[in-house]
């Protein structure tokens, strides 16, 4: 009898401690959305002010160098964003959403892609990256279809 008291006052430890953990995933995950909050938030003034002084200081017919640049912070946000809705996700289901991450990351790679200035590269680069964008969008696909099996 005594070592069945002893082993459930062990179990009550291991679960207070794991109950503890889960509470400090909680806190940091809460402190990640509200930093990302605060990112996402810099960036569209950051955005704004970019966009502002671009419009009336560039002259006529030079806006098209420009506009990588600017797609590149539209890109910027809808990343954060992304990244915000896996944190959320993260509180919500207290599981990381793979589907969501590869999601993120091919944002990103396109984000990479569309800035990326051509003099600048060598072709084992764009070669990475299509590698990279092939990767994540077969991982992608598997997800997709491994999800509508199980639904």
């Amino acid at each position: 009898m005594r070592k069945l008291f002893k082993q459930i006052a062990e179990n009550l430890k291991d679960h207070r401690f794991m109950h503890s953990i889960e509470n400090i995933e909680v806190v940091v995950s809460k402190l990640l959305s509200l930093f990302m909050v605060i990112v996402i938030v810099a960036a569209i003034i950051d955005l704004g002010i970019f966009l502002v002084q671009e419009l009336f200081t560039t002259p006529h017919g030079k806006f098209n160098t420009i506009l990588f640049e600017i797609f590149g912070l539209f890109l910027n946000i809808l990343i954060a964003l992304e990244i915000l809705e896996n944190i959320t996700g993260y509180l919500k289901k207290h599981v990381l959403q793979v589907e969501l991450v590869i999601v993120t990351s091919l944002i990103a790679i396109a984000r990479k892609i569309i800035i990326l200035d051509l003099r600048k590269v060598t072709g084992i680069d764009i070669i990475g990256l299509g590698i990279a964008i092939l990767a994540l969008s077969i991982s992608y696909l598997i997800i997709r279809f491994s999800n509508k099996q199980n639904n």
